[in-house]
């Protein structure tokens, strides 16, 4: 089950304002300011000198501003969720043309169809972890008599230990679930309702002899669980002829068998779409990596080009914004260019706040240095940091790109919080592969590219 990725507070700029809300956004504006203008006169000597600063300011503010926030929508209706995955089909049309794999669609199509008309009957599976008992099946049997055509599954019971705690693969299709849990419950039931999603209909059976709702452990139960199950749990004693009763909202809901029906079929369709997303993200890193390698040096022509070397900021913001609209396309996120902007805003402000550039400039120099220097020209620094910083910023956005893939805008809040990571780990891919990137950058300069590109 794929966990959301941790999340570390965001050094974003968020108002215009000055108020105590934008007092540490603005400290870091004025940290880049300041040693941008100590890197370009004291370390590496290029003129410019106010102006260089003030077209950082500028660049920096543009960066700054504040997005709009958008809204986020996720298919609501089965065929919402059938248009989605036809979609998805699509994408992996254009991308498999392109590799000359045509053989695969037929199979996924066939796939698609068969969870849209999924017409088995209704199921209720039954599960527990091992050590607890479960009621008897012909009690079940009597307990959910008056549901037409319910096929009443039981199943192997859930380890107490485990590597990866996974539900299995043959409960995904039934339509709702009955856990049976001990009370009090141990560590290893709570490992497991963690990792059901919040889209799976399960009922809790809370087996304790002599337990009422009005019992204190059940009250202490309810606040160790998350509010999602307060209204799923169902309390037994044991006793056979009180189940029928206890087992009466299960009931409820299994007779409106269509209602239920229709949620399994979006939920398959939900689990299906985030698989074929991660079959196309192979296809897409290819593309992606082609992509990457052109806008890198397209950006690098238009610092070193540029008369001003402070521009090089203005330049990775263009050359990162044309990136991103084309890496919507290979990610097929029908975005709009604001909230493109924004978020290549964003995951650059975090690159900067890093030292992601000071830090290329360095290593650069190092890498030369052991080379005897002779491929690293004059004046070549600002160009190569910036297309280095085009390498960090490119690989959070597609890293931010595939965990949104399929929904209809992302959420921004939520990448302020996760920029600082995605940069980072970023960043840490690319330093690995600094030696290829130096290889690239001596080619670069060797072969005389312009650098009047635009």
């Amino acid at each position: 089950m794929q966990l959301p990725v941790p999340t570390i507070p965001s050094q974003s700029l968020k108002d215009a304002l000055v108020t105590p809300r934008v007092l540490g956004p603005l400290a870091v504006s004025a940290g880049v300011l300041i040693s941008g203008q100590w890197l370009l006169a004291d370390v590496m000597h290029l003129p410019g000198g106010g102006l260089s600063v003030l077209a950082a300011g500028v660049g920096i503010w543009w960066l700054a501003k504040p997005p709009k926030r958008p809204s986020f929508r996720e298919p609501v209706s089965l065929q919402g969720w059938v248009k989605r995955c036809e979609e998805v089909l699509h994408q992996f049309a254009e991308l498999e043309s392109a590799l000359g794999l045509t053989a695969l669609r037929v199979p996924r199509e066939t796939e698609l169809r068969r969870i849209e008309q999924f017409d088995a009957p209704l199921s209720l599976g039954v599960v527990a972890t091992q050590g607890t008992e479960l009621p008897a099946t012909d009690q079940l049997q009597s307990a959910m008599a008056g549901v037409k055509a319910l096929d009443l599954c039981i199943a192997k019971p859930l380890p107490v230990t485990a590597t990866a705690w996974r539900w299995p693969e043959d409960l995904q299709e039934l339509d709702v679930l009955l856990h049976v849990l001990p009370l009090p419950l141990r560590a290893a039931d709570l490992l497991w309702l963690e990792q059901l999603p919040f889209d799976r209909p399960v009922w809790l059976l809370l087996k304790s002899s002599g337990c009422t709702e009005s019992t204190d452990p059940l009250d202490a139960l309810r606040c160790q669980l998350p509010e999602r199950w307060h209204r799923n749990l169902l309390t037994w004693s044991g006793d056979p002829s009180q189940l029928r009763g206890v087992l009466q909202p299960v009931r409820q809901q299994l007779i409106q068998s269509e209602r239920v029906r229709q949620r399994t079929r979006q939920r398959l369709l939900g689990n299906l779409h985030r698989q074929w997303q991660a079959e196309l993200e192979a296809l897409r890193r290819t593309q992606f990596r082609s992509l990457l390698q052109r806008s890198q040096w397209v950006v690098a022509g238009v610092v070193a080009a540029s008369p001003v070397p402070s521009l090089d900021l203005m330049a990775v913001v263009v050359g990162n914004g044309l990136l991103v609209k084309e890496m919507a396309k290979i990610w097929a996120c029908p975005w709009s260019a604001d909230v493109l902007q924004a978020v290549a805003r964003q995951l650059a402000v975090a690159a900067l706040a890093q030292g992601v550039v000071e830090w290329t400039g360095q290593a650069l120099l190092g890498l030369a240095k052991l080379d005897g220097g002779s491929w690293l020209a004059a004046g070549a620094m600002q160009a190569l940091s910036a297309a280095y910083l085009t390498r960090v910023v490119g690989a959070s956005m597609a890293d931010w790109m595939a965990l949104n893939a399929g929904v209809s805008e992302p959420d921004l809040e939520e990448l302020k919080r996760q920029a600082p990571l995605l940069v980072a780990r970023a960043a840490e891919q690319e330093r690995l592969d600094l030696h290829g990137f130096a290889q690239q950058a001596r080619q670069w300069l060797q072969n005389g590219q312009s650098w009047s590109t635009t």
